[in-house]
């Protein structure tokens, strides 16, 4: 693992750390304050408590090396883990909606107190950990995805916060179930999207954002490439994009082919962070073929099997 690496999982354990507290005693501070707001939130803050975790799960998974039963390396399990969580959450979200609005119609009394208490640790850890995790949230995809999720729970924390003091204040206790029912409006919109994209990856979707005919119109705008065939773009996981296809070359450029192949693969990780790809370069004189190739079932030769 790379010292950036290293840097990067500590403030993620740090953060990990942090919002497993703050986890813990919303539910605690829930339970106690009958604030059905609290526990909404927790809810909210255990779904991102996930999302931390699957970001560091992504490093420590991209330094175990591939093998012969996994020549990707392991680094599915993190869709796998996050369609399990989508599917986790996404049933807590209704749990959350349904006694929601049941609590809307009769709604209870809420001890303000403690709410705001919590609410207010929990904002402040928060806080603290998207600090320690900004530093990174630039330069790297996987920590600007957890730093948003952190923003996302301090966002919620303040809405607890404002419906702690306006209950206070005024004893409107409906304003607990409507802040739960935006909570979980919230966390149901999280859900499915960790559910779409991590459906969309096991499809061997085209990753969101890119398009194939952008990526084709990339590599064909290089010095020296006449075309491109038979391109193929999907995610390992949602931080390894990969890449196949025919590179058609000028045949004045035969004799250039490490160069031009570097430039490619240059091209392509600076503009989209495509950092896996198979390319094979062939002359432009025999070649061609459409830009996305179809594929057909077939059955698998079993060694020793005979037809």
């Amino acid at each position: 693992m790379s010292n950036i690496d290293s840097t990067i999982s500590k403030r993620l354990i740090f953060a990990i750390s942090l919002t497993a507290i703050t986890l813990v005693a919303e539910v605690i501070g829930g339970i106690w304050s009958n604030s059905l707001a609290l526990l909404s939130d927790a809810g909210h803050v255990f779904l991102d408590l996930f999302a931390l975790i699957l970001s560091l799960a992504a490093i420590k998974l991209a330094a175990k090396p591939p093998s012969e039963n996994h020549s990707y390396g392991l680094h599915r399990a993190e869709v796998l883990a996050s369609l399990i969580n989508g599917l986790t959450v996404f049933l807590m979200a209704i749990g959350i909606l349904y006694e929601g609005s049941k609590r809307l119609f009769a709604p209870e009394a809420v001890q303000t107190t403690p709410m705001l208490v919590i609410a207010v640790l929990g904002l402040a850890a928060n806080l603290l950990a998207a600090k320690g995790l900004h530093g990174h949230s630039h330069d790297d995809l996987n920590v600007r995805s957890a730093f948003l999720h952190v923003l996302g729970d301090a966002a919620a924390s303040v809405g607890v916060i404002a419906g702690a003091i306006l209950m206070h204040y005024t004893g409107w206790y409906q304003a607990d179930p409507i802040i739960s029912i935006a909570i979980g409006l919230l966390i149901l919109v999280g859900a499915g999207r960790v559910l779409r994209e991590a459906v969309h990856i096991l499809m061997e979707g085209v990753p969101r954002g890119l398009s194939v005919e952008q990526v084709a119109g990339c590599i064909r705008g290089i010095e020296g490439v006449a075309d491109v065939h038979h391109l193929n773009v999907w995610a390992v996981c949602s931080h390894i994009i990969a890449l196949s296809a025919h590179v058609e070359i000028h045949p004045e450029n035969n004799g250039e082919r490490e160069d031009l192949l570097h430039r490619i693969e240059h091209e392509l990780a600076h503009r989209f962070h495509i950092t896996h790809t198979t390319i094979q370069l062939d002359c432009s004189t025999c070649s061609g073929g459409p830009l996305i190739k179809g594929f057909s079932h077939t059955h698998r030769a079993t060694c020793g099997h005979q037809h």
